[in-house]
């Protein structure tokens, strides 16, 4: 797949950055560790390798908390607004995109859940939940 630009922000806008590199993956993560930064039943991330990040605007409201007891697992986001921001993990070429960030189409398509082996029951998989292009009617 061929580089791709993208450029993305906060929910507030404070934070707006820019990635460029290949995208290699994007994955759904089901993990107890993506729900809980997100609060949702799973994280949808893309993966550029090689990848630069760059932050445009904000870069002073970047924050970041480390699992102490994992290996890579960071949750890096907004200091005003709390979204998820992309990460570039210590001595890689690596960049980890929150997709929801990007403000527009990252060029590749979810390939895979992962770590499903500690998913909820209640995720967003396959169900058959009636869906709506605004808010449901009251």
């Amino acid at each position: 797949m061929a580089n791709v630009h993208l450029r993305g922000s906060c929910l507030c806008r404070a934070v707006q950055y820019e990635v460029s590199g290949e995208p290699k993956r994007f994955y759904r993560c089901h993990c107890s560790r993506c729900r809980k930064a997100t609060g949702t039943g799973h994280a949808s991330n893309v993966f550029l390798q090689p990848g630069t990040l760059t932050w445009l605007d904000g870069e002073e409201h970047v924050r970041a908390f480390k699992v102490p007891e994992a290996k890579r697992f960071t949750n890096q986001f907004c200091a005003i607004c709390g979204s998820r921001l992309p990460r570039q993990p210590k001595d890689t070429d690596t960049v980890v995109i929150p997709a929801g960030s990007l403000d527009a189409e990252p060029g590749i398509r979810p390939q895979a859940r992962i770590f499903l082996g500690s998913g909820t029951k209640w995720s967003c998989m396959g169900d058959e939940l009636p869906a709506f292009d605004e808010s449901p009617p009251q």
